[in-house]
């Protein structure tokens, strides 16, 4: 394993030195002596970085530049290097010690990298967190990058827009676009069920920025398999729906009149949030400020991204509660992402005052859970409402058009009733002719009986409907 870093996101190369607030009482009292002297050391280092940052802001901002300030600038930093040197030396001793730093020093190797990983050893650090320096995707990352994927189009119009200010990502045969293309080709071929997702590239790309391409892949794999990732970028991102729902109740909970104004102003949870874990804050703060988070993220997982965010609406409640949907908007826009340009330690050492409680936190996840399936229950028994009613609905259609024809044939039948008693009518009258005639016939006498068998003859051939015959 060696160290390979490829670009700095940091916009300071002072960043390369741990600085973070101290660590907290309750963390302090399980640390060894040794460990607290070493604290104490970068704390030390915390400080005389201020005050050379100060040194040299005065020194640039006024004309009287007394030899004792130069004095005191030049010791600063001579103190500075030593310090730096130091650190050097720790975190050389941490990742040639990894196995036993976290079996036996984790406390420690906590408030280490909440302190910030100096930029050089990132690179290495991430890949053993993540526990990806030797995975065997890595061997078909090449055979990979031959392949075709269905996502090529979408990577690349969306890799035009990660980091764009960015030197590395800049134009669009840069080296930082062509290297993000075949890391998320890579992975979409590798997950088809996710494919490609925007905001991963974010996350891609600054992996790139600390390492090779190989190692970024194996890295971000990981971290979609082991860090939660995969479930937020899935198609249906349920897993951004819990982190939102878990966020709004933490957001209730520590501040509620925050809470009920955004409700009053319909500012809903997810139209600031969900960019906040879909990207790890890569889009909202600062690269260096989100490098720092990102550090943290990588050994202690989405409950930064919690705590980070509630201190940022804590820092902001009294001025938001001021503001409508509107003024918020903008506020989240242009206010909130430069507040901690030179003070990253302010907003971690707020994230760590934020009241975080893991069982609650799984708590509610159970809690989400049967909402989502009773949810799902009733969008179950609504389709088969649905279906039901659909066949009903065809079975009715079929009925009406039933009825239609019956209507038809009673009509039908009607008429030729009708026609059958007029027919009827116009036998019997013809019968009653007939009978009539016999009866004069009769009369007739004495020749009247052969006209009555010709009448009769003729009867009988005009109901077998017969042609004529001539009796003579």
């Amino acid at each position: 394993m060696s160290l390979h870093p490829v670009l700095s996101p940091d916009s300071s190369s002072h960043d390369a030195v741990l600085s973070a607030p101290a660590a907290s009482p309750a963390d302090s009292e399980n640390l060894s002596p040794d460990e607290l002297e070493l604290l104490a050391k970068l704390e030390e280092q915390n400080r005389l970085l201020e005050a050379d940052s100060k040194s040299m802001r005065s020194m640039s901002g006024s004309r009287r530049n007394s030899g004792s300030s130069l004095v005191s600038s030049s010791s600063a930093s001579s103190n500075l290097s030593h310090l730096e040197e130091d650190t050097w030396i720790l975190w050389g001793r941490i990742v040639n010690e990894w196995e036993e730093w976290r079996r036996k020093k984790d406390k420690l190797l906590k408030e280490l990298i909440r302190k910030g990983i100096p930029h050089h050893f990132r690179a290495i650090v991430w890949q053993l967190l993540g526990n990806a320096t030797d995975m065997p995707v890595k061997n078909q990352y090449s055979e990979l990058l031959k392949m075709s994927s269905p996502c090529e189009k979408l990577i690349r119009r969306d890799i035009a827009r990660t980091y764009p200010e960015h030197e590395f990502f800049k134009g669009q045969d840069s080296l930082g676009q062509e290297v993000l293309f075949n890391v998320m080709k890579a992975y979409s071929l590798v997950d088809r069920e996710v494919g490609y997702c925007q905001g991963s590239a974010f996350i891609v790309g600054l992996l790139l920025m600390q390492m090779p391409e190989e190692e970024a892949f194996c890295v971000f794999v990981r971290l979609m398999q082991e860090y939660r990732l995969r479930e937020l970028f899935k198609p249906s991102m349920a897993e951004l729906g819990l982190c939102i729902y878990q966020f709004e109740y933490l957001l209730q909970e520590q501040l509620p009149e925050l809470n009920v104004h955004f409700r009053s102003q319909s500012f809903h949870t997810s139209m600031y949030a969900s960019s906040w874990f879909l990207t790890l804050f890569l889009t909202f703060l600062p690269l260096p400020v989100a490098t720092r988070i990102f550090d943290i993220f990588m050994y202690e997982g989405l409950e930064i991204i919690f705590r980070v965010g509630l201190a940022i609406l804590q820092y902001n409640q009294t001025d938001l509660i001021q503001l409508d949907m509107e003024g918020m908007s903008q506020h989240f826009q242009k206010v909130i992402p430069h507040q901690f340009d030179s003070c990253t330690d302010k907003l971690i050492l707020r994230a760590y005052q934020v009241k975080y409680n893991p069982k609650r936190m799984k708590k509610l996840e159970k809690e989400y859970t049967t909402i989502k399936n009773k949810e799902m229950e009733e969008q179950i028994e609504i389709k088969r409402l649905r279906t039901e009613n659909r066949l009903l609905k065809q079975r009715i259609e079929t009925l009406e058009k039933g009825q239609v024809t019956r209507a038809q044939e009673a009509e039908e039948n009607y008429v030729i009733k009708r026609e059958l008693a007029v027919v009827r009518q116009q036998c019997n009258t013809a019968s009653e002719s007939l009978e009539k005639a016999q009866d004069t016939i009769k009369e007739l006498q004495p020749g009247g009986c052969r006209l009555l068998k010709s009448i009769r003859l003729v009867s009988l051939i005009s109901d077998s409907e017969q042609p004529l015959i001539d009796l003579n």
